[in-house]
């Protein structure tokens, strides 16, 4: 049975040391969690997958890692001081504050079971409320010394399109990968880690002749459910394309489809794909009038370059359309763990609790196990099988001698580790040890010298 509640998740979240709340002996802050020992392996894992199909696997991509604190100006040619709010309303009874458009998503502080305007509540007419989080930069605090902290990574990447153009001498088509930390005052964070304040975003944008975006656009939609599904693990059932109304279109979309993961919440946004069109680099160019751009942008009297690409079959130059795929690397982790989150009945009535995460994403690939703790020689043997098995450097193994070998195994299955290793006294006679598969319970007997190769071969 898998997760049906996200209760289970977040419980063996904090009970494993995959994810634990924010500041929690202070009584925690909303909207903000730490990542534990298991946790911040799994996400590395996650974001290492990411970045070896996006940017290693191609030979049309590069890598960035840009600045969270920018000028100020960027946010505003990019809209953001604009447009990026939500409703906000107030209750006047309870002092609480909720997203207009979620009421039915949140709860009234002074009777949970409600929902905000459901109780003897009065709530305010909604007002737009901009969700970047705004930060002093130098010395003195006056209007002109204040940056934001970036609420998305896409805009890195675009003040830098020159830059990276110029540097690597890429040619139409290619892309600029990142992943980085992104900051949005959520008015109501909810749901564990799904919407959180502070949070890790992959991004692409992808630079392309006008005219080829929607073919693009398609090629990359196909391309990330297929990894989702095949590199991350998530059943394709659980997985839909919504494809956003015109009416609910970002302001730099021509078209925009959300790849949607079934969580124990319901239908949620995993990752947006975008075609920005050329709103972007035009909204970022000095001199923009003169590049007869499709998008309506604002008269930009403050950049110092011409985003643009020349192209050298028509002696022209242009302004590259851009597609972007956006992903929430917590989001992701989420859907990660409630895909394998599994509950199982024993044949003694017992009930285990496995993570049948794929191999790569798993947080630790083999936990090598003692028979007898208190038995030097095995003792041994055991840590030197898990000092061989690291000196690869493509896997994590882990020593465990903390309890019996029967809860060994359950530690090492809810935290989804794909192989036990068991040593005992043959292994001291011929050199061989028991290997325990996660999802099977089945156990063979192997020498020590073939443990590298077949552990390799199926992770």
């Amino acid at each position: 049975m898998a997760a049906q509640t996200l209760d289970q998740v977040v419980n063996l979240c904090k009970r494993r040391g995959f994810i634990f709340p924010g500041s929690e002996i202070y009584g925690g802050l909303q909207g903000t969690f730490d990542y534990g020992p298991l946790g911040v392996e799994l996400k590395n894992n996650l974001k290492r997958l990411w970045w070896q199909h996006n940017v290693y696997e191609r030979d049309d991509m590069e890598g960035v890692d840009t600045s969270i604190l920018m000028n100020k100006y960027v946010w505003k040619y990019s809209g953001h001081e604009d447009t990026f709010v939500d409703p906000l309303v107030d209750c006047k009874t309870c002092k609480g504050r909720f997203r207009a458009d979620k009421l039915n998503e949140c709860q009234c502080l002074l009777h949970p079971k409600l929902k905000p305007g459901e109780c003897e509540g009065q709530l305010t007419e909604p007002r737009a409320f901009n969700m970047m989080f705004k930060t002093q930069v130098g010395p003195v605090a006056d209007d002109e010394s204040f940056a934001y902290l970036r609420p998305e990574t896409a805009q890195g990447m675009f003040v830098n399109f020159s830059n990276v153009l110029v540097s690597t001498n890429r040619k139409l088509p290619f892309g600029i990968a990142q992943i980085g930390k992104s900051f949005r005052n959520e008015i109501t964070p909810r749901n564990f880690i799904f919407r959180v304040r502070e949070f890790e975003q992959m991004e692409i944008e992808y630079f392309v002749t006008p005219g080829v975006d929607e073919q693009v656009h398609e090629d990359f939609i196909k391309d990330h459910v297929d990894w989702w599904v095949n590199v991350v693990g998530l059943s394709r059932e659980n997985l839909d394309m919504y494809e956003v109304p015109a009416k609910d279109l970002a302001h730099y979309s021509k078209r925009t489809v959300d790849l949607m993961y079934k969580y124990p919440i319901g239908w949620e946004e995993l990752e947006g794909i975008a075609n920005r069109t050329d709103f972007d680099l035009g909204s970022h160019s000095k001199d923009q009038s003169k590049l007869g751009l499709t998008a309506k942008v604002i008269e930009n009297e403050h950049s110092t370059e011409k985003l643009t690409y020349f192209d050298h079959v028509t002696n022209k130059h242009l302004v590259p359309f851009v597609i972007e795929p956006s992903a929430g690397v917590d989001r992701g982790v989420l859907a990660a763990l409630c895909e394998a989150y599994t509950e199982e009945k024993l044949e003694n009535g017992e009930t285990r609790v496995v993570l049948k995460l794929k191999p790569a994403l798993a947080p630790i690939k083999v936990a090598v196990l003692p028979l007898k703790k208190n038995e030097p020689r095995i003792v041994e043997l055991a840590k030197s099988i898990k000092n061989t098995l690291l000196a690869k450097g493509d896997m994590r193994a882990v020593y465990d001698e903390t309890a019996a070998i029967g809860k060994l195994y359950r530690r090492q299955d809810e935290v989804g580790t794909p192989f036990c290793i068991t040593v005992d006294f043959q292994s001291l006679d011929d050199a061989t040890v028991t290997v325990r598969d996660r999802d099977t319970m089945g156990q063979i007997r192997l020498p020590i010298a073939d443990l590298y190769g077949y552990v390799r071969e199926r992770i």
